[in-house]
């Protein structure tokens, strides 16, 4: 009988810039963030990190002269990565290939951080569902090796007050299939119903698969172009220590678009590359 993994937490969420990250950075600084110096990953992409408390944020891209990473400059902008911790990629490739689940062998890579005194490769090993699993994005597990190279205390102060990440929320016109999925590596324990859609607990945080209606009346005009996609991600939560000092920034960062709406502040898809950011305390 198949034993579904333990209910999962979050590592990261991942925005797609595809080739233009010199840009993605200068937006996401301009919204308030703290973004590690540029990654240069053995694979072949390129990054910045925007680190919290336990997970963080990537702007992820793939440099226009190296033809590695095509599902990087294929895929749209916007958030395109939802990624759990494993602390065992092995382990968790066995039970889901045991499971008869869409996934890859374990994939290991690093990237060179600069500290103080020396340089040093932070290095991890990825576990991916196929890429055909949905349309909505890249779904995988992520096993830190080196996490004293990632969550580092100089890289987790920001302007915006930003603590970490509450929710990641994909619209879907069937919200069932992914429910589906995420029951199967998960088990029943770890999905609540929503009236538009599936929750999936995420630790501390959650993914909500909701209805494009659903997403609409949430956010509005500042949701992203789905591209006619059946499935795709769109917004995250983000918990704030002050929303009066997020809008602060955020008015100064000369953000377009921007919502106070009482306890939470919405920042348009089109000034996010891609992606509603949603401010909570």
């Amino acid at each position: 009988m198949f034993r579904s993994l333990p209910v999962p937490t979050l590592d990261h969420v991942v925005v797609n810039v595809r080739d233009r990250l010199d840009e993605g950075a200068e937006i996401y600084r301009r919204l308030g963030f703290t973004l590690t110096p540029r990654g240069y990953h053995t694979l072949g992409s390129i990054n910045h990190l925007a680190i919290f408390g336990s997970d963080y944020l990537e702007l992820i891209a793939a440099p226009p002269a190296d033809a590695r990473r095509q599902e990087i400059r294929s895929a749209p902008e916007g958030l395109n990565g939802l990624v759990w911790a494993t602390e065992d990629a092995e382990r968790t490739f066995h039970t889901l290939r045991n499971a008869g689940l869409p996934v890859e062998p374990p994939q290991q890579f690093s990237r060179p951080v600069s500290l103080a005194d020396a340089t040093r490769d932070a290095t991890f090993r990825t576990v991916r569902l196929a890429s055909d699993t949905t349309p909505a994005g890249r779904l995988y597990f992520c096993h830190h090796l080196t996490p004293e190279l990632v969550w580092r205390d100089e890289w987790r102060r920001h302007q915006n007050g930003t603590l970490g990440v509450v929710r990641a929320v994909i619209a879907a016109r069937d919200p069932s299939q992914l429910g589906t999925l995420f029951r199967h590596m998960f088990g029943d324990d770890a999905i609540r119903p929503l009236n538009d859609g599936y929750r999936l607990l995420v630790g501390l945080s959650h993914f909500d698969v909701i209805t494009p209606e659903a997403l609409q009346s949430s956010f509005g005009d500042a949701v992203p172009d789905g591209h006619e996609r059946r499935e795709f991600m769109a917004a995250l939560t983000l918990r704030t220590a002050s929303l009066r000092k997020a809008a602060d920034v955020l008015q100064h960062g000369g953000i377009a678009g921007i919502r106070c709406e009482g306890e939470k502040i919405i920042v348009p898809a089109s000034s996010a590359f891609g992606t509603v950011l949603e401010f909570r305390e």
